[in-house]
């Protein structure tokens, strides 16, 4: 393939003394302006314009918390070797001490052995709510149901059809509860993976 052509022009490049900024997302909806009659869409990660962080399954405990550290998050969903969603994992679950504790046992193995698919809340285990239902709900209706299914996370899907749906995004309890100012009953939520150490293991690591 030739590497010139008259159809090509060299671009003019400036030097950039005169820059002082760096172009940031545009913030969501300000928090201050959201009451319960908002839009519930104005809380949504949406996983078309923000990347979904994942894990696979078969990675080990200490890999998925690795993942969360690095990127700031406090939920993964899991992924099975052919890519398929089969669940979802929480800084919660791994740091707790339950669930990891409960597989080992299980499994006669150590705790640095413990994978991901052996603590992870399994998708028939989840709830979800369709993007069509969302684009007409308010944040009223999602206090009265995250209250009602004691969810810390609902699941957004879309695309669906024979062959099943998929995950769109995420809205969070935390996220809901920050935006309204209101506690919706369950256990404190941390807004970053180091708060979350704090809460659970009572100091950062």
């Amino acid at each position: 393939m030739a590497t010139e052509s008259a159809n090509y022009s060299a671009l003019h490049l400036s030097d950039i003394s005169d820059v002082h900024a760096i172009a940031r997302p545009k913030a969501r909806t300000s928090e201050s302006a959201l009451d319960m009659d908002s839009s519930a869409l104005t809380l949504l990660t949406d996983f078309t314009q923000s990347r979904a962080q994942t894990v696979p399954a078969s990675a080990r405990a200490n890999q998925a918390l690795a993942i969360m550290k690095n990127n700031q998050v406090h939920m993964l969903l899991v992924l099975d070797a052919d890519g398929r969603f089969t669940g979802l994992v929480s800084a919660r679950q791994l740091f707790g001490g339950r669930d990891i504790t409960v597989a080992m046992n299980k499994h006669a193995i150590e705790r640095d052995e413990v994978t991901v698919d052996m603590v992870k809340v399994r998708r028939e285990e989840l709830h979800a709510l369709a993007l069509n239902q969302l684009e007409k709900a308010t944040l009223g209706d999602l206090v009265k149901t995250l209250h009602q299914s004691g969810d810390r996370h609902i699941l957004i899907k879309d695309d669906c059809s024979e062959d099943g749906c998929r995950i769109r995004g995420v809205i969070s309890a935390a996220d809901v509860s920050h935006a309204l100012g209101i506690d919706l009953d369950h256990p404190p939520e941390a807004h970053s993976f180091s708060a979350i150490c704090s809460v659970v293991l009572g100091h950062d690591l």
